[in-house]
């Protein structure tokens, strides 16, 4: 799963993710978890980044809590599920971040590990996202982040990581319509450990009150 990621500079965000639609506040952020809200591009003409909750509350939902048990979605069984088959189709978007943490389970103790491109570059998740209405029609944009098997480095950490997209693919996960399957399975493959590092951290990023850059230095 994924259950923290770290959004840690901003320089170039908005080149690097093609926006010139800005309803979105940028801010570095080292420990991001769910339930949050954060910048999430989306497409249009151009692309738009706009505030969503880390949680997807889908469209049909009758209690937004619902999104404290969708922050992730397994990508293999996207398509099928209720929660997330619409969004897979119509609302997909991109989760920017420049890192995040998994933890490694070493006996009864769970060590946190913080994963993030050598270049400590931007990349982006992919993310699906829904519009929920209140009862008093207060809109909800939230998001979730889909997850697959993991690459040989993440492997040695855990049995998942989130579906991380190659740049180039970028453009094709944020058109509108329904993709290919071909194109599915392509996308949801993990992404190469070659350009990856993970490292231990400290567990003060265990809590979602602490954020600074001191969470993603090597212990």
């Amino acid at each position: 799963m994924c259950g923290r990621f770290a959004l840690a500079h901003i320089a170039g965000f908005w080149t690097r993710f093609a926006v010139i639609d800005k309803q979105a506040t940028l801010e570095p952020r080292f420990n991001i978890a769910p339930s949050q809200v954060v910048p999430i591009v989306i497409s249009g003409s151009p692309n738009k980044a706009v505030m969503m909750k880390w949680g997807l509350v889908p469209f049909w939902a009758k209690d937004p809590k619902i999104g404290n048990r969708l922050i992730n979605a397994r990508a293999e069984t996207a398509a099928t599920k209720p929660a997330f088959r619409s969004s897979l189709k119509r609302k997909r978007c991109l989760v920017p971040a420049t890192g995040f943490y998994e933890w490694k389970r070493l006996g009864k103790e769970k060590r946190p590990y913080f994963v993030h491109m050598k270049d400590d570059s931007f990349f982006a998740f992919a993310g699906l996202y829904d519009r929920w209405n209140s009862p008093d029609g207060e809109e909800l944009l939230s998001f979730t982040i889909l997850t697959t098997e993991p690459n040989p480095m993440m492997s040695k950490i855990h049995n998942r990581m989130p579906v991380i997209l190659q740049e180039k693919d970028e453009a094709l996960w944020l058109s509108p319509g329904e993709l290919a399957e071909g194109d599915r399975k392509r996308l949801f493959g993990p992404y190469p450990s070659r350009p990856m590092e993970a490292f231990e951290v400290s567990k003060e990023v265990n809590s979602p009150v602490n954020d600074s850059d001191e969470l993603i230095k090597p212990l």
